[in-house]
């Protein structure tokens, strides 16, 4: 078994805890932008600001879908506690990345020069790279465990700041989820530029993980919210209907050149 005891909490200022979670959150967030500035400067045809607009937009509509998502899932805790409903303890990746799309969809409803489709193919690769960043905090933090297993890849949590269950053997659905992600960046890469039209790459970043967190689902710990599912892996199954039907009917392979 692998045991993780290092403190969740990278240090303190004053009452307010720093935890590595928000570190890694916040790193993953420069690597993102970092990521989209790279590709324009490599030849992507779109403004520099088009990154700055998605981040300035993104951001807050990404941590309100996420907080949502959170309170749906948890709903029989912040019924009899709606004073805790506003806050930011709770969030999740997916309501981020999808939160975070919707602000940059809606915008560029209203303004002719923001194209999204092309914008969100070119920032896909590096949106899962991001997310694998995120899920260092996670492992780090203790949240989003897994299932109790025997595996020899089982690890064990001891700092009492962690939220994981201490001292228990469990799936590091965390570490998993790194490794998937990886994968999938590399798949995304060696895409860019071969699917038309826009918009197809991140319709394959969608999909493929929504179908990753629709199985990795059923070894994390998590409430059952409708057909003993998990809240993510019935969003999961939605986005990648969705993504797979866009995909069949618009999604063509094209050469390099072309």
């Amino acid at each position: 078994m692998i045991t993780i005891s290092v403190s969740p909490i990278a240090f303190t200022i004053g009452s307010i805890e720093v935890r590595w979670y928000g570190i890694m959150i916040a790193v993953a967030i420069v690597v993102l932008v970092l990521w989209g500035l790279r590709e324009i400067r490599k030849g992507v045809k779109l403004p520099y600001d088009s990154v700055f607009m998605a981040a300035i937009v993104g951001i807050p509509s990404g941590i309100v879908i996420s907080r949502l998502l959170h309170v749906l899932d948890k709903w029989d805790y912040y019924s009899q506690n709606p004073g805790l409903i506003i806050g930011g303890d709770g969030l999740t990746i997916y309501g981020g990345v999808l939160g975070a799309s919707l602000g940059a969809w809606i915008y560029s409803r209203f303004s002719h020069s923001f194209q999204f489709s092309r914008l969100a193919d070119m920032m896909a690769p590096g949106i899962i790279l991001a997310q694998a960043i995120g899920r260092i905090g996670c492992t780090l933090n203790g949240c989003c465990y897994g299932l109790e297993t025997s595996l020899p890849c089982g690890v064990v949590y001891t700092n009492p700041d962690s939220f994981a269950p201490i001292g228990v053997a469990v799936h590091p659905t965390q570490i998993y989820e790194i490794v998937w992600n990886l994968i999938v960046f590399g798949v995304l890469f060696k895409l860019r530029g071969r699917l038309k039209p826009d918009g197809s790459l991140f319709l394959i970043y969608l999909g493929l993980y929504s179908l990753w967190r629709f199985g990795i689902g059923f070894l994390r710990e998590g409430t059952s919210f409708l057909f003993g599912l998990h809240q993510a892996q019935i969003v999961g199954i939605i986005v990648l209907v969705i993504a797979i039907v866009f995909l069949a009917w618009r999604t063509r392979w094209v050469k390099a050149e072309e």
